[in-house]
């Protein structure tokens, strides 16, 4: 099915070469891309010419001139049903595509190689450079930018980085830049100073979009409910607040008495004892029988009972 298919699209550009014979017309100059010389960049046509390759592209920066009998032998190879009655002039001169390609393109393309590479979800990168960029004359065409060499500890608020550019079929060459970069995120910010042990509500805590690029630690999710956890520290006020910087609230506290229900199999029994140990929910403490002066260990289930597992 697939060979019919293109032996149809053969056939109409036979017909239609066919019956325009006579109306081609050769250009003087044709600017292409890396990826060929084609058929309508050749020449001129009041009707479309089909897409049909006739020969490789000259190297950026160089140019390819084509002769009538040039074009002759190519058109015999690529397209045997285009006309060689041609008109126009004795030859066709063949060069790149081309841009200039300045500090915006630069900055956007290291941005978002970077941002994939290294910054990842840590937040938004933004970069500047540090020096002036000398405009470049490139290819007119997609351009993928490879990092080539970067410090160890990776992006920094500065730092210099070499990097490669390339189109689909060729490389362009390696540069430096030295940039200044800042990772812009939205974090929890303590609204005042917090003391160790204190209850973390969203009274306590703000949201605002810094710069976390020299933060090396996991920085605090706050966005769900916060009723569970305390501070683990002292925070100062304006201070990001780290995932170290907190903990599962303490609902259990030494020195209190409470319920430990004590399982074994199907049988549970309940008995008083005395805290030995803080402890959050799900966390195993120490416990003394108040009875039996026996002590033992559980888990904590709320402000006033352990679990205790035989």
């Amino acid at each position: 099915m697939e060979v019919r298919f293109y032996s149809v699209i053969a056939l109409l550009a036979v017909s239609w070469l066919s019956a325009s014979a006579g109306e081609l017309q050769l250009n003087a100059v044709a600017a292409v891309s890396g990826d060929g010389v084609y058929l309508p960049q050749l020449f001129s046509s009041t009707d479309p010419l089909p897409v049909i390759k006739l020969c490789d592209a000259p190297a950026f920066g160089q140019s390819l001139s084509l002769s009538r009998e040039k074009i002759c032998g190519l058109l015999s190879q690529n397209a045997p049903a285009c006309p060689t009655n041609f008109t126009g002039p004795d030859e066709i001169k063949i060069s790149r595509r081309a841009r200039t390609f300045g500090e915006s393109d630069v900055l956007g393309l290291l941005t978002a190689r970077l941002q994939n590479d290294y910054i990842k979800d840590r937040g938004q990168l933004e970069l500047h450079l540090a020096q002036p960029w000398s405009p470049l004359v490139l290819p007119d065409e997609p351009l993928t930018l490879d990092v080539q060499d970067i410090p160890s500890l990776g992006v920094s608020p500065n730092f210099m980085v070499r990097f490669s550019l390339r189109t689909a079929n060729e490389t362009l060459g390696t540069w430096t830049a030295n940039l200044h970069a800042c990772v812009w995120r939205e974090v929890c910010v303590a609204s005042r100073q917090l003391t160790h042990g204190e209850p973390v509500t969203p009274q306590v805590f703000a949201r605002e979009r810094r710069d976390v690029l020299n933060i090396r630690e996991n920085i605090a999710d706050l966005s769900s409910e916060t009723e569970m956890l305390e501070t683990a520290e002292d925070v100062p006020a304006g201070g990001t607040i780290l995932e170290r910087m907190l903990k599962p609230l303490t609902v259990i506290h030494r020195g209190q008495s409470a319920e430990a229900l004590v399982q074994d199999g199907s049988l549970s029994v309940k008995t008083k004892v005395q805290i030995l140990d803080d402890g959050a929910p799900g966390e195993i403490v120490r416990a003394r029988n108040t009875a039996s002066n026996r002590d033992l260990t559980g888990k904590v289930l709320d402000a006033k009972t352990i679990l205790v597992s035989l």
